[in-house]
């Protein structure tokens, strides 16, 4: 049994835009981790405030991110194949 590609592929002219795109979601998303971080160093106090139903922000901000991080994927799919679709002329790769 030969181990091939179940498909064709052929160029991908999206992908310096797609690969452009996913830097740029992955450093907002670096920036905004980090400040999470930044306040679990040295604002601990901040962190332990209570935002939102009687929870503290840091359960806040982490579920926060765990959405975000979601929200993002969905954006660089939706994007994505947006791009490939213009891009590539319909021809799925």
């Amino acid at each position: 049994m030969l181990h091939e590609p179940a498909v064709e592929l052929g160029a991908d002219h999206a992908s310096r835009r797609k690969t452009r795109l996913g830097l740029i979601l992955f450093f907002v998303y670096a920036v905004i981790y980090a400040v999470f971080v930044l306040l679990g160093l040295f604002f601990t106090d901040t962190l332990g405030m209570i935002v939102f139903s009687g929870l503290n922000l840091a359960v806040v901000y982490g579920f926060g991110l765990i959405l975000l991080a979601f929200l993002m994927g969905l954006i660089y799919s939706l994007v994505c194949t947006r791009m490939e679709d213009k891009m590539n002329g319909g021809v799925k790769i």
